[in-house]
């Protein structure tokens, strides 16, 4: 396995959520319309905005434990067990910190 190909790819994924959370911060901090009903539907759309920001945190504390995998050498080694993890298992699921057989 590549490790500076892997290692590309999670700094890029970690820079696309970065700007995405950057984002919704932003739409989040928009101002409240005075509509009782506008001011309802936005709140709807502040709770999806919340979610995904959530989702994007979760996977950018993935990415940076995989990056911290890569630089202390310990990336593709299963956390539970300590055996390989699989190519195939690392393109698919780069963060992977378990085998198929212990995930």
């Amino acid at each position: 396995m590549d490790l500076m190909t892997q290692e590309t790819l999670l700094l890029k994924r970690r820079a696309e959520l970065t700007r995405d959370l950057i984002e919704i911060e932003d739409k989040l901090d928009d101002p409240m319309p005075k509509d009782w009903g506008d001011r309802a539907s936005e709140r709807q759309g502040d709770e999806v905005l919340e979610a995904l920001g959530n989702s994007d945190l979760y996977e950018l504390r993935r990415i940076d434990a995989a990056l911290g995998r890569i630089a202390d050498e310990s990336y593709g080694i299963c956390a539970k067990c300590g055996d390989s993890i699989a190519e195939e298992r690392l393109r698919a699921v780069p963060t992977a910190a378990l085998c198929r057989q212990c995930a």
